[in-house]
């Protein structure tokens, strides 16, 4: 699942550089007696997502006799990125590591990440035409910086609702909100029973980019203008904020995801990653008669906040390790690959055509929470990155935090965000 990295990656990099070795992963080409061109793979998953890429990184290693990806967990997704940074610092990068599009900006100002235009764009192996038609279109403008690419998506998620059938029956919900308006007007009658209608997980951000996003507008725009004291965005705060304020809404608190509220009934619906889709099986009770759909709309508005990690590639790496890592970024992307991706791990397929295969047909079947997810992809969207992202996101979570705890206003939390994020981004130009 997408985590936000909370602190600037310069201060994690300084923080982290001394207690951690990286001698293992050194930039050698070979990887000894077969001598293959190695390619050094840092990623953060674990558990099954580890497994399924895991037998990815087998089948590319079969594929072809020319290279051999090393993948290696770094454990979770923030000491994952403390290990970038150190890493970049001591000289000893991987070829090839995981991070959130986010973090390009802040990577290329650091001159560290190298384009993926020769290969993408050019030479025998680029992406084609039909390529670039069958990857969502989203994917790849969130990984387009600056007028380059310097990123390939790989695990990405949407925000979707999950909801308790036998729950909706017990309480006389007929039907499912289909607008935040109707979830509004539902939280209101469902209060007096003791159920909150909807959860979320210890923060709301990315539900509330859902729903500015919705409005029409965005806290930080392409040309870097901030919005978050605009009416727009303080208008589809309180949507959220009236809710958890008045009692008829909850977030997750020390638990951080809000499945435990769900799964206990204390909410009637919870929006979460659709990533999560495999923890709700695994840790849900079996009785519980659960399923997901897309969230609902705002001011007649579709819109999911797609989350989830892209795939770099270092300078630091030969020119022969950047071949090779670039054969496996579109060997991952690839529609067999894609697919097999995604049923082993609730992440979306990243191509059209893997979503209208027979394989994933069958498993949306046989599967149909999966179903939610895939059906979003046509209104998803993704937040725009900017140098100081990191710094601005810390600050998003800040302000979403003292609307929480401080019990601060939308016009007080959003307006001190104004403040800071204009700073943020006086300071990156």
């Amino acid at each position: 699942m997408n985590k936000h990295w909370g602190k600037s990656l310069l201060a994690i990099g300084a923080a982290a550089v001394m207690a951690i070795t990286l001698a293992a992963c050194g930039s050698s080409s070979k990887s000894g007696a077969n001598q293959k061109v190695q390619i050094t793979f840092w990623h953060g998953m674990n558990g099954v997502y580890n497994k399924a890429l895991q037998g990815i990184i087998t089948d590319f290693n079969k594929s072809q006799d020319k290279y051999v990806v090393k993948g290696t967990a770094q454990g979770n997704y923030t000491a994952l990125q403390q290990k970038i940074m150190a890493a970049a610092k001591s000289k000893k990068l991987p070829t090839i590591a995981q991070t959130t599009y986010t973090t390009v900006p802040d990577y290329v100002n650091q001159g560290f990440i190298t384009p993926l235009d020769p290969y993408m764009l050019k030479g025998s192996d680029k992406l084609t035409s039909a390529d670039k038609s069958d990857i969502y279109s989203t994917f790849l403008t969130s990984s387009k910086y600056d007028g380059k690419y310097y990123s390939m998506p790989f695990s990405k998620s949407v925000r979707i609702m999950f909801y308790n059938k036998d729950l909706m029956q017990k309480l006389g919900v007929k039907t499912i909100p289909t607008s935040w308006e109707d979830m509004a007007k539902l939280g209101k009658q469902l209060k007096s029973k003791g159920v909150a209608v909807v959860g979320f997980d210890q923060s709301f951000d990315m539900e509330l980019d859902g729903l500015i996003h919705q409005a029409g507008t965005s806290i930080v725009t392409k040309n870097l203008k901030v919005n978050a004291d605009s009416k727009k965005v303080l208008t589809a705060t309180h949507v959220i904020w009236d809710m958890i304020h008045n009692g008829e809404a909850k977030t997750a608190g020390s638990d951080f995801y809000g499945d435990r509220n769900f799964t206990s009934g204390k909410t009637l619906f919870y929006i979460g990653s659709s990533a999560g889709v495999s923890s709700m099986k695994a840790n849900a009770p079996k009785s519980l008669n659960w399923a997901t759909t897309p969230l609902p709309s705002y001011l007649g508005q579709k819109g999911t906040e797609l989350a989830g990690n892209d795939i770099v590639m270092f300078k630091s790496a030969s020119t022969e390790q950047q071949k090779g890592a670039w054969a496996f970024m579109k060997f991952l992307t690839s529609k067999k690959e894609t697919t097999k991706w995604a049923e082993k791990t609730g992440y979306v397929p990243l191509r059209k055509s893997a979503v209208t295969s027979s394989s994933y047909q069958a498993y949306l079947k046989q599967d149909p929470t999966a179903k939610a997810a895939v059906d979003s992809l046509d209104f998803g969207f993704q937040a725009i990155a900017f140098k100081g992202f990191t710094e601005y996101r810390t600050d998003v979570l800040n302000a979403v935090d003292a609307m929480l705890t401080k019990k601060q206003t939308p016009e007080k939390a959003m307006g001190d965000l104004q403040t800071s994020v204009e700073k943020i981004i006086q300071e990156n130009k």
